[in-house]
């Protein structure tokens, strides 16, 4: 059976490694989160568990898309927020043709995501 294009991604992540970071650490961050990720982020007392939990999509959807035989693709063309109900949606602006679903869960100590991504 011929999946050409569908593809999965999963990542799980430490949330310890996203304690040392502050709102104050705009240069590394901006590399990796939209504008509208760090507001969400950092207005949150446990900043660092959304930090990682949206980490975590990004590189899940890199995976996923690199089964897809995309590779240009960077975590900042990447973007997770939430609906108004909770719900996480991502969206990459290079490629508007590609659907995704994700799953993004975290506890005290990891932080994890799963997406399901479809080429139209």
């Amino acid at each position: 059976m011929e999946f050409a294009n569908i593809a999965i991604g999963t990542d799980i992540e430490k949330t310890e490694r996203f304690k040392r970071y502050s709102s104050k650490d705009s240069d590394m961050l901006d590399k990796i989160f939209t504008p509208k990720e760090l507001e969400y982020c950092f207005s949150k007392s446990k900043y660092y568990l959304n930090l990682c939990g949206r980490y975590c999509a990004k590189e899940a959807v890199v995976k996923a898309l690199s089964e897809l035989g995309i590779k240009d693709i960077y975590y900042s063309d990447i973007e997770t927020l939430n609906e108004p109900d909770g719900k996480p949606v991502c969206k990459i602006k290079k490629y508007p043709n590609i659907k995704i679903k994700i799953s993004i869960s975290h506890c005290s100590d990891y932080a994890t995501a799963n997406v399901f991504c479809v080429k139209e």
